[in-house]
Parts: structure tokens; C-alpha cells; sequence
């Protein structure tokens, strides 16, 4: 049951979110600035999965784009093998010779607008003087076929970025040059902790145990939304509660402000952390007839908490928990590991957020990857530390880290588990952007967002795990005291 973490930078040429050290190779730039957020100011200065991401978007195609991501178009083309290279190791549809045929043509055509306004400003100028009546005549008809004409071009030439915008934002972030390249398979293990659980009796998965302890309900849930929504029932409710409260509780005190956030969010910001809702085979669920969308994860609405807004250099890193409702459509999904709680339209999350300069991301990173790491650890499971490959990263990830629990019921470890903020370099530590001028260039931050705990799959874990030969489960310590004093689930008198 892994979780993640990510790093979220702009996709612009001036800023890059590789995880290096200081004295490491300028690594390549990202395509695509991220979020519209306005720069950070003057900066004094993961969730058991860890990625870093940029903007880029998801690779499904789809409607035309509610924002539009400020793309280094003149970076791809002059990186073009880099780029073509990324998108074959990443095992995207991207269509690379498409976005270029595109941007040049829009190019052309930009400079073909230009001259025409500037024929058209002559003209205009012309016009103020003293003229002969012909002479008048034959500007004004010379000024009425350039609007024309400038008119029709200018339509083409919405329509034509428009269609670059598209096509470019299939573009898969650029790679941390240490991630494994190959396919899902190829994943390199940072980290290993205990060993197999070991049981003197026949194992149940989580689905027999919910139903001999009362504890799920996925028929009734069926009948009322359709699959792989459910009931939670009796301790499965207090459990999905403690894991809540317990998990806010040991990330708040490592610093963290908990949040709670929207769970609805214009599909504007989704497009700005990455993802494409209206595309084809979305994860995504859109409202119709509006602009908005259900949020999958809480990373959206707490990277879109800054949008548009400059923050001191004082007030970084900003730490973010967050407890919110996740809707996926999970597209395609289907097989026995996507049984039960394992994969479901509906869940509850806590997820990490961290907003950095630069250069510490790095570090913030290891730290969040360390916090998903003590959770695992402090309930007893055997879990190890992926470092996963080109091909399974998301558009948008630079790098991703995986930490995935063991689950004896499925008999396999499980998954559990961008944004454009800048800031200003100045000697001010005010943290109140309204204030003050700042003349000081802005820079985008690093963001990264970790999976304290992903609700549904911890509770497989849980189950599978503790589960006892009499067919009850125990409730490991940390979870306790949230519990009631709850210690074991047994089966229910008749």
C-alpha cells in the first residue's frame, strides 16, 4: 500500500525542481511553468510514495484547455532530442513533431500579424493628416481590407495556439537523471524494512475478514452507486476515524498546519497541477454544465492555496497536512488487485504539502519521505522504498519514490499511499503581499506533496496484517487511543 510524495516546479527554462545538491550539474529545465501563482517573496531560505512534478499535463487529449501554461516552446525545439528521448523513456503518446510543425507555424503566422498592424498604424496615420478627398477614399479602403484581413488571421491564429497548447501540454515533465528508465518494472529499491509476517493458520484477504467481523458493505453500496463505492460499518468506521486523527496528529506535531480543504475545485486548477479532467480515460469527475471538478487528491486545492500570490522568503518552507474526500473515476481499472477497498471511486485522505525554495527541496523531500517511513513503521508493517521508473511517472512527476506495505491477503506489496508559486530574494520578512515594493526578480518555488495516509488501503493493510487465527483482529497500539480504547475486532454476537 504505497504512498507519495512529490515535488511540484514550474516547466520554465529559468527554473528546474531536479533533486541535486548544491554542487551537482545543472540538470535540464522543465517544459511548462506551473501554477499561475505569483512569485513568492524574498525567501530566506512526502506520504509513503515520493515524487517530484512539474506542470506538465497528463497525456490523454481532450477539450480545449481552461488555462494555458506559460510552455518554453523555443526550449523543446532547441532540446529536441532531449525532449524526444524523455518522451520515448516515460512511454508517452506525446506527439512531438506535431507541437513543433505547430509552433512554427504559429511563428509565421505571428509575424504575419504584426506586419499587417503595423500596414494597418501607417495607414491610421496617414489618415490625420490633410489629404485630398480621393486620397482619403483610398486609405480608408486600404484600412477596411487590412481589418479584414487581419481579422481572419488573427482568428486563425487563435485557433492554431490553441491547438499548440494542446498538443504541447502531452509533453511529459523532463526526468530526474537518476531515475531508473524502463518500464514499471524497472523500479530500484532505496529501502526495505522487516520481513514477511509469518502465520501458523490460513490467511483471509480483507474482503472475508469485513464480512465475518461486519465491517464492510460492498452490495448495499452497489445498489445505491454502483461499483466499488461502500459502506464502512461498526469498528471499520471508528478505524477509518483513528487512522484519520492518528496520522494528523503525528504529522501536525512534526510542524505540519492541518488543513481541511475544498473538495470541489475549478478544472482550470487541475489543468494547473497537471492533470487534464476533460481528457480521455480521466481520473477526474466533472460537474456538468459548470467549470468545476471533484478533487482526487488534496495536493489540488493545496497547491491552488497560493495561487496568484507572492509570499516572503521568511515564511518558507510553508508545511501543509491536509485531511480531505478523494473522487476518481478509475478509468480502465479492473482485476482481482482492484477488488474491495483496494481501488474505489470514493476514499479518504491525509496528504503532506511543502512549499521551498529551490535548493531545499532535496531535503524536503528525504524529510517527508522519512515521515511516510516512521508512520509504516510505528503500525508494524513490513514495507519497502521504491525509487520508480521513467515509465511509471505521471506526466507531470519529475521523480517519484513509492512506499509499499505488504498485504498477506493479495499476497503482494500494494500501493498506499505544479503549480507556478514564485518568491523574491529582497531583505523584507514580510509575509503580507500586499505590502511594500519589491523591485527583486521573482523565482518559482518547489513544491512536493507526500500520502500520510490513503484510508481505504491502510485499513487492508490493518486487517491482512493483525489478523488472528480466531479470525478477530487486533488494533495495533499507536491507533488506540483513537479508537475508544477499542484493542480488538471481533466477530459480532448473533
Amino acid at each position: 500500500m504505497p504512498s507519495t510524495a512529490s515535488i511540484f516546479t514550474p516547466l520554465f527554462k529559468a527554473i528546474t525542481c531536479e533533486l541535486f545538491p548544491s554542487h551537482a550539474t545543472r540538470p535540464l529545465p522543465l517544459l511548462v511553468r506551473a501554477l499561475s501563482f505569483s512569485a513568492l517573496q524574498s525567501i530566506s531560505t512526502t506520504t509513503a510514495a515520493a515524487s517530484i512534478s512539474a506542470t506538465a499535463t497528463s497525456s490523454g487529449k481532450g477539450s480545449k484547455p481552461q488555462w494555458k501554461a506559460a510552455i518554453d516552446f523555443k526550449w523543446i525545439r532547441d532540446n529536441r532530442e532531449a525532449v524526444a528521448a524523455n518522451i520515448k523513456s516515460r512511454n508517452s503518446n506525446a506527439n512531438l513533431d506535431l507541437v513543433l510543425e505547430l509552433y512554427d507555424k504559429v511563428l509565421n503566422l505571428q509575424k504575419e500579424v504584426e506586419q499587417l498592424r503595423g500596414e494597418r498604424n501607417v495607414v491610421a496615420n496617414k489618415m490625420k493628416g490633410k489629404l485630398e478627398p480621393s486620397e482619403r477614399q483610398k486609405l480608408i479602403e486600404q484600412g477596411k481590407n487590412l481589418k479584414d484581413v487581419l481579422a481572419s488571421l488573427e482568428e486563425d491564429l487563435v485557433r492554431l495556439t490553441d491547438e499548440l497548447q494542446q498538443e504541447a501540454q502531452s509533453i511529459p515533465n523532463m526526468t530526474h537523471p537518476n531515475v531508473p528508465i524502463g518500464g514499471e518494472d524497472c523500479f530500484t529499491v532505496k529501502k526495505m524494512v522487516g520481513g514477511l509476517p509469518e502465520f501458523a493458520f490460513p490467511i483471509k484477504d480483507h474482503l472475508q475478514l469485513g464480512k465475518e467481523l461486519d465491517l464492510f458493505d460492498f452490495d448495499a453500496a452497489a445498489e445505491v452507486s454502483g461499483s466499488k463505492f461502500y459502506y464502512l460499518k461498526n469498528e471499520a468506521v471508528m478505524l477509518e476515524m483513528a487512522l484519520i486523527n492518528w496520522s494528523l496528529t503525528e504529522v501536525t506535531r512534526r510542524g505540519f498546519t492541518p488543513l481541511m480543504t475544498p473538495e470541489i475545485v475549478r478544472s482550470s486548477v487541475l489543468e494547473k497541477c497537471g492533470f487534464q479532467p476533460r481528457a480521455e480515460n480521466t481520473q477526474v469527475y466533472s460537474i456538468e454544465g459548470t467549470d468545476l471538478c471533484l478533487i482526487g487528491t488534496a495536493e489540488i486545492p493545496l497547491g491552488g492555496i497560493h495561487m496568484d500570490s507572492i509570499l516572503s522568503e521568511a515564511s518558507l518552507p510553508l508545511k501543509y497536512v491536509a485531511y480531505s474526500r478523494c473522487f476518481r473515476t478509475e478509468a480502465g481499472a479492473a482485476g482481482a488487485a482492484t477488488r474491495g477497498l483496494y481501488r474505489v471511486h470514493q476514499f479518504s485522505k491525509v496528504e503532506m504539502f511543502i512549499l521551498c525554495r529551490p535548493e531545499d527541496s532535496d531535503m524536503y523531500l528525504e524529510e517527508l519521505i522519512a515521515i511516510e517511513e516512521d508512520l509504516y513503521t510505528s503500525l508494524g508493517f513490513h514495507f519497502k522504498t521504491l525509487d520508480m521508473a521513467s515509465a511509471d511517472l505521471g506526466a507531470p512527476a519529475f521523480r517519484k519514490f513509492d512506499v509499499e506495505a505488504w498485504m498477506p491477503g493479495l499476497g503482494r506489496y500494494g500501493e498506499s499511499r505544479r503549480l507556478g508559486i514564485r518568491f523574491r530574494a529582497s531583505e523584507s520578512s514580510s509575509t503580507n503581499p500586499k505590502k511594500g515594493k519589491n523591485n527583486a526578480p521573482t523565482q518559482f518555488v518547489h513544491t512536493l506533496n507526500a500520502t500520510a495516509c490513503a484510508v481505504p488501503r491502510m485499513i487492508i493493510c490493518l486487517v491482512e496484517n493483525y489478523q488472528q487465527e480466531d479470525g478477530s483482529v487486533i488494533i495495533p497500539e499507536p491507533l488506540r487511543p483513537f479508537m475508544g480504547g477499542v484493542k480488538r475486532i471481533t466477530r459480532k454476537s448473533r
